[in-house]
């Protein structure tokens, strides 16, 4: 189809958002049409945004801190600077903020909700009930979610940044670990994402595992790229603030999944997809969030109920030396483009 003007609302904190909104903003702009997407997550101006998603993507970065108020007015001038064909708002119906209330009725827009898991106590306190009937098309990437019945809902597979062809072959995955090429044992990596003092704290629980795991398997602290410094690659792997854990800033870590055996983590919604697409054993505690619910994201066997326990169980998994291998996967992305432009089609 002709090529259409897309704006993809972002907000929120952590990678989250971020990352499943780039998923569709890559293969949007893949498509054909012109995209603009707004984030105000904190690591934003770290990561290689324009790299991975390519020039047909425009990445607008807020401030994190910015308060309710001057978050409505930058997206009320974005809605009408950019006068979109089609907004795409990802989980919040109303906005982070409640900003969307009383602008989307005046946009022309065909509106499209992101709609996933969120705190019942949430949904009733704010009426999304209410909200959701502002827009044309609910999409459901990959997991259950409170409106998924609705009659203009459609469920896709899980929202993926890369395709299948895009993760790096094992041997690559491993030496931008910083993986001996002549090295054999398991790689165990720690993802740090979600909040700052997370990423911090994946740090500590890489630093745990180093000297029980001892000789059995080789440890890696995931964080995300910090504004300022070089390049992921070019960088490689370093040693952080941990004793005996090397610090490997990467995005998206999806593309060196083919090099870990075992991912320890949190259950957010990017963490948990991308490991259970591409096979790589999972052990992750519950953070607490207002509006997500990553207990119930968490098969039981890959839920810890403490630091400890995620520790002893990463240890097991490590050491029984799991056997990975290329696990093909269909990403969600692609087909919600095409029911997008289906509605828009409609219009």
């Amino acid at each position: 189809m002709a090529a259409l003007r897309w704006l993809i609302y972002a907000l929120g904190g952590g990678m989250g958002h971020l990352t499943r909104a780039s998923a569709l903003a890559r293969r949007a702009a893949r498509s054909g049409h012109s995209v603009s997407l707004l984030t105000n997550s904190p690591f934003a101006p770290g990561l290689p945004l324009e790299d991975v998603l390519g020039p047909g993507v425009h990445v607008r970065r807020l401030e994190a801190t910015l308060s309710k108020r001057a978050v409505r007015d930058v997206v009320e001038r974005w809605l009408a600077d950019e006068r979109p064909d089609v907004l795409v708002v990802d989980t919040f119906p109303r906005g982070l903020g409640g900003e969307l209330v009383a602008l989307l009725p005046e946009l022309r827009a065909r509106k499209v909700l992101v709609h996933r898991d969120l705190n019942p106590v949430y949904v009733a306190r704010f009426d999304v009930a209410r909200a959701v009937e502002a827009f044309d098309l609910l999409l459901v990437p990959g997991e259950d979610a409170p409106f998924a019945a609705h009659p203009r809902a459609v469920r896709t597979a899980p929202w993926l940044l890369l395709e299948p062809g895009e993760l790096l072959p094992r041997a690559r995955a491993r030496a931008l670990l910083g993986v001996p090429v002549e090295e054999s044992r398991p790689v165990v990596a720690v993802m740090g994402c979600g909040q700052a003092s997370e990423v911090e704290e994946a740090g500590a629980i890489a630093a745990r595992l180093h000297p029980v795991l001892g000789d059995a398997a080789l440890v890696r602290w995931l964080v995300p790229p910090v504004a300022g410094a070089s390049p992921p690659k070019a960088r490689g792997a370093r040693r952080g603030a941990f004793p005996g854990v090397l610090r490997v800033p990467v995005w998206p870590a999806l593309a060196v999944l083919p090099g870990v055996d075992v991912l320890v983590g949190a259950g957010g919604y990017n963490t948990v997809q991308e490991a259970r697409a591409t096979g790589t054993p999972l052990v992750a505690l519950a953070r607490p969030r207002l509006y997500d619910r990553q207990a119930l994201r968490l098969r039981p066997e890959e839920l810890a109920g403490s630091v400890a326990e995620l520790v002893e169980r990463a240890v097991l998994l490590a050491r029984a030396r799991p056997v990975g291998g290329p696990v093909p996967y269909a990403g969600g992305a692609c087909d919600a483009v095409a029911l997008i432009e289906g509605v828009l089609l409609s219009a």
